[in-house]
This record gives C-alpha cells, structure tokens and sequence, in this order.
C-alpha cells in the first residue's frame, strides 16, 4: 500500500463480500455464477479479476462447518441414539447443505479482505475510490 493512498474499510469489505457484492461499491454482483468471481464490478467499474482466493474459502468452510457440526452431533447421540445409519445420512446431508451455502460467502469474504488490504493487485487507486 502505498503511503498517500487512503485506508480501505475491512468490516465494510468483508460485510459486502458476505453479501456477494463488490467490496468497493457495495451494489454490483462479485459473482458470476455459483463462485465464479466477475472480472470486474458492472456498477463501479473496479478490477475484481486480481483475487487469490485458492484454496482459502474451501478449507475455511470445512473448518467453520465441522466445528458446528462435531458438537451437534455428539449431542444428537448422547441424547437420542439414533442408528447409525441415520445419523450418517442427517448429518451428511446438513454438513452438505451448510457447506454450500458458506462457502460462496466466505469466498466473498476472502476477496473483501484482499481488496481491503490491497494485496494482489487491488492496490491500484481508480478514480471511484472516495466511496
């Protein structure tokens, strides 16, 4: 980052990348698709191809998922014992479906962080950037 250019919101980004939005404008669509990130924002105009997102959102999803999941199910069994054929079904199934819905989030949280902090070639100052 370069000394005269002007702090970026983290929360802000981060807030916006949740919500699958350009982390600079806030309105226009980050996503192309189910996680594929736009080239650029349709409204503002901002580079969005330079994200490293990688393997990031992946394995932050599987962490955050399975720390959800581990304790629930410890207790689904101590209080009810259910087979285990049901237990490997349920639990399959909701680890799957919690995992879908984080991981376009999470991936849009990682490329709100790197604009944020302007790692990867999202340190470039447009003319958009009093926002």
């Amino acid at each position: 980052m370069t000394a005269d250019a002007p702090e970026r919101d983290l929360r802000r980004s981060l807030l916006r990348g949740w919500r699958r939005r350009c982390p600079s404008c806030g309105a226009g669509p980050l996503m192309q698709g189910y996680l594929t990130v736009r080239e650029g924002c349709a409204v503002c105009g901002e580079e969005l191809h330079h994200h490293r997102a990688d393997d990031g959102p992946a394995w932050a999803t599987i962490l955050i998922t399975g720390h959800i999941m581990a304790p629930l199910m410890l207790t689904v069994y101590e209080m009810f014992r259910p087979e285990g054929w049901l237990m490997a079904l349920v639990f399959s199934g909701l680890f799957t479906l919690m995992a879908l819905y984080l991981l376009p989030r999470i991936k849009g949280m990682f490329v709100g962080l790197q604009w944020a902090r302007r790692m990867h070639g999202f340190g470039a100052e447009p003319e958009h950037e009093a926002r």
